[in-house]
């Protein structure tokens, strides 16, 4: 079998590893050199957008999947008739922030309060209705807090609105004081086969994922609510492959969906060494309608760190010192280069308790010397 992936980042790097293990042809398309993926896949380097190189690629493949919403499933789709998964129409309402709360919204499903705002008007007038603060979101194109903006004052929105309005306007969300922080994994196939991970607590620093762990240490009804809305969620958009919830835990024990995913996330990389069956087998799995894996938990606890560069520079690392720490698991992503706040590795240690591995899992990174 040969599965096709739009993309040559990290995520492919890790989706072409587990299927490579599983005997499955991997074929990448990227538009430029990127070192993760080149190694451990048939990759092509093109314009991406072209359809001559899309038909031409995506000929042998039996599915085609993505490494981000941003990829060109829509241009594939035109030229190519096998399945891709997920879907086009599922990446179009999740890039949008817009439709996919509005979809989500139709669905039931919880959400902080929220207001499509086509003019800065309608988003003074949203601000006063939810109340300050509040956050401004551009639609498209946002990720790890760039593109958001935390609003305590009508001067506040009005300069966000000038820096990320688009012609459609912008997302204003009510400010949710929450509890914590949460990640739902979900595979999904084509005839609604799906398995869900066990919930996975995080934690951001300057809006980037720092660490993510499992046991999540929520009450039972917190956790089976929150796998309930994932797996809603997921079906809300018709998701197929390995797809992410992020959700905020509130202070009363209810859960609120943030945003969703549609490819393997930096939240599931710690099931690599925690469960039966990592994020990335699951994901070739679904994407090539193959019966799903367990996702169940393999390890009593376990806490992944990422790895993230603190200066300029070549990367050189102290991978002595890092896998000196008991039950570090180190993934670099072959990036040549260091740059703050790029991501270039992770560190998953697995314990006997999340507040173990949590400890351990910081001393390898910071061993790393990055």
């Amino acid at each position: 079998m040969t599965l096709g992936i739009l993309g040559g980042g990290q995520l492919g790097r890790m989706s072409a590893m587990a299927g490579l293990r599983m005997g499955v042809r991997v074929k990448l398309l990227a538009p430029s050199v990127s070192g993760p993926s080149l190694p451990f896949a048939d990759t092509t380097v093109a314009d991406w957008t072209d359809a001559d190189v899309l038909r031409q690629w995506a000929a042998d493949c039996d599915a085609v999947s993505v490494e981000s919403e941003w990829a060109p499933a829509d241009a594939l789709a035109a030229v190519w008739d096998g399945p891709i998964r997920p879907g086009p129409q599922t990446l179009h309402l999740i890039r949008h922030k817009g439709r996919q709360n509005q979809t989500l919204a139709e669905a039931g499903l919880p959400l902080p309060r929220f207001a499509l705002c086509a003019t800065l008007d309608d988003a003074r007038q949203s601000a006063e209705a939810f109340g300050y603060p509040v956050l401004a979101k551009r639609y498209e194109g946002s990720y790890d807090g760039y593109g958001n903006a935390t609003c305590r004052s009508p001067e506040d929105l009005a300069r966000a609105w000038d820096d990320l309005a688009a012609d459609d306007g912008l997302l204003i969300e009510a400010f949710v004081d929450f509890e914590g922080e949460v990640s739902a994994l979900v595979a999904r196939r084509e005839g609604g086969e799906r398995a869900v991970y066990p919930i996975v607590a995080t934690e951001h620093r300057q809006h980037q994922l720092h660490a993510a762990w499992l046991p999540a240490g929520l009450a039972d009804g917190v956790e089976e609510e929150a796998r309930r809305v994932a797996g809603e969620a997921i079906a809300a958009v018709g998701g197929i492959g390995l797809l992410a919830v992020e959700m905020f835990v509130t202070r009363d024990g209810g859960v609120l969906v943030n945003e969703i995913a549609p490819r393997p996330h930096n939240t599931g990389h710690l099931t690599i060494e925690a469960c039966h069956t990592s994020q990335f087998e699951n994901h070739v799995r679904a994407a090539l309608d193959l019966p799903l894996g367990d996702p169940a938990a393999q390890v009593p606890a376990a806490c992944m760190v990422n790895v993230v560069g603190s200066r300029e520079g070549a990367v050189a690392p102290d991978l002595a010192a890092a896998l000196a720490v008991p039950g570090a698991a180190v993934h670099l992503y072959g990036k040549p280069d260091s740059r703050p706040r790029r991501k270039l590795g992770h560190v998953t240690v697995t314990a006997d308790s999340a507040e173990a591995a949590r400890q351990r899992g910081e001393a390898a990174v910071s061993a790393l010397a990055l």
